[in-house]
């Protein structure tokens, strides 16, 4: 393995376990990390939610209005990736600190490295575990094949961001509306095509609830009408981009 890679770690600060079992898995494979204080969603005030979070872009795109606990783990990962410009990285990792490591992680870096920053955002990890189908794949290594799913993974447990994926995530995200890893499934929004390397040696630990995004939500009554029409919008935009992320992997 080349030098390791740049791997950033969300938590907030009164999740004290959460870091310390973190710590322990990654010294486990030898990885160091920065952490990244999460923000607490819950003492946002009002004006600093409306610095990025637009209810008027909310009710245009999502069929309800998101929790707190939401809108701090988005604030979350657009810290993560301004470090990553911030620090010119070729690429860096973020983890939420919910992660467990289910494989050799020298060699999910040297998969990595071998995509030279080709591919702007890989999944490492999906939401719970869960599967979905696969449209497209391409050999890596005898380790691993980069993956274009039918459509990208939910969560944000595990995903390697190069520099140029940052940036545009931060500019196509300074005013959101829905929860990060929906905006990120909006390939034809961000214009980041997202590819997943599996078989992930990384997983969801489900013995945790991610604490990051569930702070202090409220259960709001859902518009079934809404649901449905932005529903049927996305099936469409997701197959016609989707087709053209998987066409590209297999053109490789």
């Amino acid at each position: 393995m080349k030098k390791q890679p740049k791997v950033f770690l969300i938590n907030l600060d009164k999740s004290k376990d959460r870091l310390e079992k973190s710590a322990t898995r990654l010294a486990e494979h030898g990885v160091a990390f920065e952490r990244i204080p999460a923000v607490y969603g819950a003492d946002l005030s009002e004006q600093e939610i409306a610095q990025h979070y637009s209810v008027k872009l909310n009710n245009k795109q999502f069929f309800r209005p998101l929790g707190k606990g939401e809108i701090g783990c988005y604030f979350s990962h657009r810290l993560a990736w301004q470090k990553i410009v911030d620090q010119q990285l070729p690429y860096g990792i973020v983890l939420e600190d919910d992660f467990r490591i289910v494989g050799d992680l020298s060699k999910v870096f040297n998969a990595l490295d071998a995509l030279n920053g080709e591919w702007e955002l890989v999944k490492l990890a999906s939401y719970q575990n869960r599967t979905r189908p696969i449209k497209a794949s391409k050999t890596i290594d005898e380790h691993f094949d980069l993956v274009v799913n039918t459509k990208a993974v939910t969560g944000c447990c595990a995903q390697a961001i190069t520099l140029e994926g940052a940036k545009k995530l931060l500019a196509a995200t300074d005013k959101f509306g829905r929860p990060v890893d929906t905006d990120i499934q909006h390939i034809w929004e961000t214009k980041v095509p997202v590819v997943a390397l599996m078989p992930f040696y990384i997983e969801q630990d489900m013995e945790f609830e991610s604490d990051i995004a569930a702070v202090s939500q409220k259960k709001e009554k859902k518009s079934l009408s809404k649901k449905l029409k932005a529903m049927m919008k996305e099936k469409v935009m997701n197959f016609i981009h989707t087709a053209k992320v998987a066409k590209r992997l297999t053109q490789s």
